[in-house]
């Protein structure tokens, strides 16, 4: 089980990652797969985790969690202290600073004059803001690429919105492990969430009982390609990185995701060559549908805690992003 208090403070750092990841990687690189980037109208969407910013807040989830485990891993139901399961979204939390993506359009619209930039948050993607809605009420991407921090809270609606995103054509990309774990419930009407399913607890409103660990873990693993991996670096399984150009050591609570290795579809762009052959670790992209996702696999936030601005880390998000990002049909719109 999680070690809850030593998640609640490093995720502060994680919308500043995608800020910093995006303006390094899309800096000097003009043309991509034949495509003139700095004419192209790019649309990208940065998502903040504020569904998980609310499970996080004081008086909240892991309030929860914390004081009543020993119970639901006995069995037990639990009815007490339901009130802590329904936090509303907060303006700042430990895991959601919208503060610090103030400035990312600015920054991004300086690199392309003609992309169209917008911060959203897990409510947009939750109401399908994400999408065009056509008059024949059909629908198609609203954005071309998507990114994605630490998002371990969402709601069904949100996780099937994200997997149609990529299904019609657009780039999902995580950067960050411990990603769609747990199902909550939103309410627009007084902006909170409630627990559903996840974690090892399963809510219905009235009591909480033993629920799964990762709610939709082997859907994600289709689509996605990869799950949560369990293993913390105090416990004593955690894995051994063989190939580890980043200096990664998951000692700041860093959560990976590892792959599905009987997926030959997944490309792999970079291998870390875990000790543990049942989690498998990399770098890769995996096409679904008419689109595709790029899962970094490592804690972007461990990495970026130790290194300098001109790390190899930043250098190969720049590769990856610039060369694996961009949408086909942008390529197949610019040749036409």
């Amino acid at each position: 089980m999680i070690n809850y208090a030593s998640h609640i403070s490093k995720f502060i750092k994680m919308i500043l990652i995608a800020e910093m990841v995006l303006f390094l990687a899309l800096s000097e690189i003009t043309f991509v797969f034949g495509v003139n980037i700095m004419n192209s109208k790019l649309k990208i969407g940065i998502v903040e985790n504020s569904f998980t910013g609310a499970a996080y807040r004081h008086d909240g989830f892991y309030d929860f969690y914390k004081k009543h485990l020993h119970e639901i891993k006995k069995g037990k139901d639990v009815t007490s202290d339901l009130n802590l399961l329904t936090p509303k979204i907060p303006k700042y939390s430990p895991q959601y600073d919208v503060s610090i993506l103030e400035n990312l359009p600015t920054h991004l619209r300086q690199i392309f004059p003609n992309a169209n930039v917008s911060i959203l948050s897990d409510v947009n993607v939750h109401q399908g803001e994400i999408f065009n809605i056509k008059g024949d009420n059909t629908s198609d991407n609203a954005y071309d690429i998507l990114i994605l921090g630490h998002q371990e809270y969402m709601t069904q609606q949100e996780y099937s919105n994200l997997k149609s995103f990529v299904a019609n054509g657009g780039t999902l990309i995580i950067l960050t492990g411990n990603v769609f774990y747990t199902e909550v419930k939103y309410d627009n009407q007084t902006n909170s969430i409630t627990l559903v399913d996840g974690h090892g607890f399963q809510f219905d409103g009235k009591t909480v009982r033993k629920g799964v660990d990762e709610r939709w873990e082997k859907e994600t693993r289709q689509w996605l390609g990869s799950n949560f991996y369990p293993i913390y670096h105090w416990e004593k399984d955690y894995h051994h990185l063989y190939n580890n150009p980043f200096n990664f050591t998951g000692k700041q609570g860093g959560e990976e995701q590892y792959y599905d290795k009987t997926n030959h579809k997944i490309r792999i762009l970079l291998d870390y060559k875990s000790s543990d052959p049942r989690y498998p670790i990399a770098t890769y992209e995996l096409n679904y549908g008419k689109g595709k996702s790029i899962v970094i696999g490592l804690a972007g936030e461990d990495i970026l805690a130790r290194c300098l601005e001109e790390c190899q880390f930043h250098k190969m998000i720049d590769k990856w992003l610039v060369n694996n990002a961009i949408p086909s049909y942008l390529s197949e719109n610019d040749s036409e």
